[in-house]
């Protein structure tokens, strides 16, 4: 692969695993109730519609029992 041309020196290597910052990142602003009851009733409605498109398309991807002889009678007939 791609080597480095300049040397690293294996104490900056090592320093670098063990190093720390000490700039602490700002408290987490807790969410709302209003926010969790909105991403609870998203997350319900994106349930509710994967639910409703499995109940719906089931029976088009389901074969048929009994074979139609609608099409059949009808060009009998028309003879």
């Amino acid at each position: 692969m791609f080597r480095r041309r300049e040397s690293v020196p294996f104490s900056f290597v090592a320093e670098a695993d063990r190093f720390r910052s000490n700039v602490t990142p700002p408290p987490r602003r807790r969410s709302t109730l209003p926010e969790l009851a909105g991403r609870g009733l998203v997350g319900l409605a994106v349930v509710a519609g994967l639910a409703g498109s499995l109940l719906l398309g089931l029976p088009a991807l389901a074969p048929d029992q009994a074979p139609s002889h609608g099409q059949q009678t009808e060009a009998a007939h028309g003879r």
